[in-house]
């Protein structure tokens, strides 16, 4: 039985031309940047090299970019950095209530240790309104951090807008981007963030790298401390291989972007308007217009979705009911809580996520099976009214 894959909001294959860029640095270029022999030079020149390429794609200057193991640990250096270098000035942070657990996590340690915490509400699909940001930004206020769009529901925020709302505050704004980078256009000065979260395995590059863009005068402090490498931000060995994956990832997202986007709007748009249509009381999470380009979520009324899950995946597609790293808690996503559903209906919702090897054949096969998958086990369902 051939396996479809319809999860690329949790993770993406690294794409084929990636690992043959990789594969040298594996063997024959394996050299530590931080050493003076010409291995380590050779090592730091292509280092180099990948800085340059990922700040271009970001707009960003090669210096504002710091490598590093996962967006979890750039969303925490990020908000934990800035808390701790600027708690003089103030204690009060805003965050979006639709963030990323490692992004709420962190501001919840933060809460326990001496700092002030508050969430920005969001609307019914899922956007945070800039006002609200303007009108409970405060004098103390150090921080705010909005993801640039949702994990889950694909609903892209008005970052540009916010930005430009805490830089007239003198207020550090940072986005989490890595749902973002790769699948719709990133520019750090035009979306005025002071920090930007990216990540590799999010666009078919290789897992355990990312990147974190501090844009120049940042006061920030660093997560890891030791021999002071990234730029004196990031303290570890560098992982090169992984970075020259990544920034080979980022190349070649940059060049298919405008294709790839237009491909997956029109696999994404047939799935909901086809779905919606023959599925009764089905109902689509997230805005309609303003969201990312591969995102499908949608939630079925008398039915859970751990259930889709598990029948779609006896057929060969893998789907997702909540982001990757929180699925298997088996509690109400807090995204869609967040929105205003009820827990049934958080319960009955899932994610479809498409990406650059989904194919129109297997995106038919999905729209095929799913309305049986639905009806039956609605039969079933002691949900039902």
């Amino acid at each position: 039985m051939k396996r479809i894959y319809l999860d690329y909001a949790a993770t993406t294959p690294v794409d084929p031309r990636v690992v043959k860029a990789m594969m040298p640095y594996y063997t024959k270029e394996f050299g530590n940047p931080a050493s003076l022999h010409s291995f380590g030079v050779e090592a730091l020149e292509v280092l180099r090299k990948s800085r340059d390429i990922v700040a271009k794609a970001l707009n960003a200057e090669s210096g504002e970019i710091i490598f590093t193991s996962s967006a979890t640990e750039c969303n925490n250096t990020a908000i934990k950095g800035v808390a701790f270098a600027n708690k003089k000035k103030g204690k009060h942070i805003l965050v979006s209530s639709i963030e990323h657990d490692c992004v709420l996590d962190s501001a919840a340690w933060l809460a326990k240790n001496g700092f002030e915490v508050e969430k920005l509400g969001i609307d019914k699909n899922g956007m945070v309104d800039p006002k609200e940001v303007e009108k409970k930004i405060r004098k103390d206020t150090i921080l705010v951090s909005v993801m640039h769009a949702n994990n889950e529901i694909g609903t892209i925020q008005p970052v540009e807008e916010i930005g430009a709302i805490c830089k007239k505050n003198g207020v550090y704004f940072h986005t989490d981007a890595a749902q973002t980078f790769g699948k719709i256009p990133v520019d750090v000065k035009k979306m005025n963030v002071d920090l930007l979260t990216a990540s590799s395995q999010k666009m078919y590059g290789p897992k355990g790298v990312a990147c974190l863009y501090i844009k120049r005068g940042t006061i920030i402090d660093p997560l890891l401390h030791g021999g002071g490498q990234e730029l004196g931000r990031r303290s570890s060995t560098v992982n090169v291989v992984g970075i020259v994956g990544f920034a080979k990832a980022v190349e070649l997202c940059m060049k298919e972007m405008k294709t790839e986007s237009k491909r997956m709007i029109k696999m994404r748009d047939r799935i909901i308007k086809t779905v919606l249509k023959q599925i009764p009381d089905s109902h689509l999470n997230g805005d309609p217009k303003k969201r990312l380009p591969n995102n499908v979520n949608v939630r079925f009324s008398f039915v859970e979705g751990e259930s889709i899950l598990f029948q779609l995946d006896a057929l060969g597609i893998a789907v997702s009911t909540a982001s990757a790293c929180s699925s298997p808690k088996l509690e109400p996503s807090h995204v869609l809580m967040a929105m205003g559903l009820r827990h049934e209906e958080a319960h009955g919702s899932l994610r479809v996520s498409l990406g650059r090897f989904t194919t129109d054949k297997e995106v038919d096969y999905l729209i095929k099976v799913l309305p049986g998958i639905i009806k039956r086990l609605r039969e079933i369902s002691p949900h039902k009214i």
